[in-house]
């Protein structure tokens, strides 16, 4: 996992730099500082621009 980049949770799409995505996660507790990227590598799920729309239709 590290050093690889984050994919869709639905479809396995990697997902680039500068792309449109959605993130499920948990709001944080703590406050403070953090690496975003990082961050939401490590707590979220993410799903791609395609896969999101696909869900609402």
């Amino acid at each position: 996992m590290f050093g690889e980049e984050p994919k869709c949770t639905k479809c396995g799409k990697e997902i680039k730099g500068d792309e449109v995505v959605f993130i499920k996660m948990r709001y944080p507790k703590r406050k403070g500082m953090t690496e975003i990227k990082a961050y939401l590598k490590n707590e979220g799920s993410f799903i791609c621009e395609d896969c999101f729309h696909q869900k609402l239709n």
